[in-house]
């Protein structure tokens, strides 16, 4: 009647599989890397997969660190977000130069997504120490993301010139990451 630990793990996993293999190849799935199965194992995203999410990463950073910048009162917030604002905005001219208008590849997205227009809106309705907390708490999750990302990226066998541009980038988003969990945890 009841299952074990390890059965129910199995059956998870399986139902995982069969939904994402009724779409196509697992390693091609934007279903598995907007759910995170990917990530959990270790799955290298897709091209497309990759350029979309890069994009729609930076576009978030650049918008929410313009916030920082103008609604934290911390100086180390602030110092952080100068560092984002100008890091991403050097990370989207880059991903462009490695995409270079080739064939084959899909044009970035120019705008955000519902996922992160929500979190932004999210920030735009928070002031002094409530936004420092919830902009420190989404700037490590969006690095531990970008981390994990550009390192299955620049690990799978897909395009080189995006591979290279993954792995030049990859020790930027690690500092980035590092600096986010030092800022500092905001009280009301």
């Amino acid at each position: 009647m009841f299952m074990t630990y390890r059965a129910a793990l199995a059956a998870t996993g399986a139902a995982v599989l069969v939904l994402l293999a009724g779409a196509g190849p697992l390693q091609a799935q934007s279903v598995g890397e907007r759910s995170g199965v990917n990530s959990l194992l270790g799955v290298s995203p897709s091209t497309d997969d990759f350029v979309r999410t890069v994009a729609l990463s930076d576009m978030f950073e650049i918008q929410s660190a313009r916030l920082a910048q103008e609604r934290s009162m911390n100086a180390s917030v602030r110092a952080f977000a100068d560092r984002m604002l100008k890091d991403h905005q050097a990370t989207t001219v880059q991903l462009k130069e490695a995409i270079g208008g080739r064939a084959g590849i899909k044009a970035p997205p120019t705008a955000l997504d519902q996922a992160h227009e929500t979190k932004l809106n999210q920030l735009r309705n928070l002031k002094g120490p409530g936004f420092d907390r919830q902009y420190r708490t989404e700037q490590i999750a969006a690095h531990e993301d970008a981390v994990s990302l550009f390192t299955r990226y620049s690990e799978g066998k897909e395009d080189q010139a995006l591979r290279d541009f993954a792995m030049h980038a990859l020790p930027t988003l690690k500092e980035h990451l590092r600096m986010a969990r030092a800022l500092p945890i905001m009280r009301d």
